[in-house]
């Protein structure tokens, strides 16, 4: 099961899909949202109005296709995927990929890595970023280094998945900096300690 949400600038909708939906039998109508009677009549405006005419001389913008930001994460969290307009991140939770203060792979991650790494073929992708995160319990210092070492094991699974000359890889470690939940709870820190694989989308 998954959790999909749909981000726009400017306009955020969210989706949650939260299992299997219970069939229910309404003995009123159904109406779409927004189109429910109301006490009061809408407000009139009037087309002549000089606050809504464009200024002389003004013109309007070029139309802008606005950024779209699909995020699927599975039920546990353990790995999301986002998709914009022109990349995709994969983010696995580093519990998935080593074990404790580790940075030594499993072999079921590397199963994981794997399935990403024939996402980056099929995007035709060139250049690929690989950053570490850990949550903020102990030293800083400490979170930076682990945080890296456990980058450098992931980017080493995909050069040996893909071994494509053409490929250039940014990685990097930035410990506790950047969580994407709060630390102060076991659940938060769980997140925050994760693996980014980020890639351009391809034209195909």
């Amino acid at each position: 099961m998954t959790h999909t949400r749909l981000l726009l600038i400017g306009t955020v909708a969210t989706l949650l899909a939260a299992g299997p939906a219970v069939a229910r039998a309404d003995d009123g109508p159904s109406v779409p949202p927004g189109t429910e009677a109301t006490a009061t009549a809408p407000v009139e405006l009037d087309p002549n109005d000089p606050d809504l005419k464009l200024p002389e001389g003004a013109t309007l913008a070029e139309p802008k296709v606005l950024d779209i930001k699909s995020v699927v994460e599975d039920q546990s969290g353990d790995e999301r995927r986002e998709d914009t307009n022109t990349n995709v991140t994969f983010a696995l939770q580093a519990e998935v990929l080593f074990g404790k203060d580790s940075a030594k792979i499993s072999a079921q991650a590397r199963a994981r890595i794997s399935v990403i790494a024939n996402e980056i073929k099929t995007q035709n992708a060139t250049r690929i970023r690989v950053f570490g995160f850990t949550d903020n319990l102990g030293s800083s210092a400490h979170g930076d280094v682990l945080s890296r070492k456990r980058a450098n094991a992931v980017h080493g699974i995909l050069e040996q998945e893909m071994s494509d000359a053409n490929i250039t890889y940014e990685v990097r470690g930035y410990g506790e900096d950047y969580p994407i939940a709060d630390n102060s709870t076991e659940e938060g820190r769980k997140k925050n300690r994760r693996v980014e694989i980020s890639f351009p989308r391809g034209a195909n």
